[in-house]
């Protein structure tokens, strides 16, 4: 699904084949979890192929290595002309990349003394999930934000959201809605909530979420719309049977969501100002002709 034998990835200053490309047993990312990454689309455009915000995505990664300790010394200018090249490398313009930032051999507990760059892309046309998903209030919570640093995108972060995930799916759900620990709606496995009532979208505020690109770019596509938007805390009963929601994130995009516990959301998604946010951004990403 992710690579072929002519499949070229980056990794630490050479493009090279990626069956070639390894990874040493002793690093603490493969040990502890302790590496950072992006999750960043390409498409192709009017005006050839496009990374959708690559400065917000790199500039968020070198963030990310800076709270967990990690060297990390690339520019987003380098980080931006490395991606575009490894695409033309490999064909590639609607594509997901994954750029991973993993550290050098140490079995301690400390913080790492050496970097890896490895950027890894494949064809993506559409997004992981589905319109009209069912979801469920995951008995998991997102990690407390005094015991990680929730802002940042950690390797590690993540086997939560495959436990939450997966027990979903095990349960008959699409996906999993997972809350802090004070009981309040924060995220899905791996993407931004918003619900709509009254022809107003309310998503979770900052705090206890990884604060998404996409989720930035729902809050500038309302204010272009002129849909009202507010980030508050709430809980799941008041979200369950509001007029319509959705997840975003960049894999997923703009997701409809059909209910939540079993409560559907009310308003047909043709009729909603969600619907419209959704249309906004799939026109935003690929800048395309009318």
């Amino acid at each position: 699904m992710y690579y072929s034998d002519k499949t070229i990835v980056y990794f630490d200053g050479n493009f090279l084949k990626a069956k070639e490309a390894g990874m040493d047993l002793y690093g603490q990312s493969l040990h502890y979890g302790y590496s950072v990454f992006e999750g960043i689309k390409s498409y192709r455009t009017d005006h050839g192929t496009k990374i959708f915000k690559a400065e917000e995505h790199y500039e968020r990664l070198k963030r990310s290595a800076e709270l967990m300790h990690i060297p990390f010394d690339y520019t987003v200018s380098q980080l931006t002309d490395i991606t575009y090249e490894l695409l033309e490398r490999n064909g590639f313009s609607d594509a997901y990349i994954r750029p991973l930032v993993t550290c050098s051999p140490n079995m301690s507990l400390s913080k790492g003394q050496k970097s890896y760059l490895s950027l890894l892309a494949w064809e993506w046309s559409n997004g992981y999930l589905a319109d009209k998903m069912k979801i469920m209030t995951s008995t998991f919570q997102r990690p407390n934000p005094k015991a990680f640093k929730i802002e940042a995108k950690v390797g590690g972060h993540y086997v939560n959201s495959i436990l939450a995930c997966q027990d979903a799916k095990d349960k008959g759900y699409d996906e999993a809605l997972l809350l802090d620990e004070n009981g309040n709606v924060a995220e899905s496995s791996g993407a931004n909530v918003f619900y709509e009532k009254d022809g107003t979208l309310f998503t979770p505020a900052k705090g206890n979420i990884l604060p998404g690109i996409t989720r930035q770019t729902v809050f500038e596509i309302c204010s272009q719309l002129h849909i009202p938007v507010k980030e508050t805390f709430f809980k799941p009963e008041e979200m369950r049977g509001a007029d319509a929601a959705f997840f975003c994130g960049t894999a997923a995009e703009i997701v409809a969501l059909d209910s939540l516990d079993d409560v559907p959301f009310t308003k047909n998604w043709k009729d909603t100002e969600s619907e419209k946010v959704q249309q906004a951004y799939l026109k935003r990403v690929r800048v395309l002709s009318l």
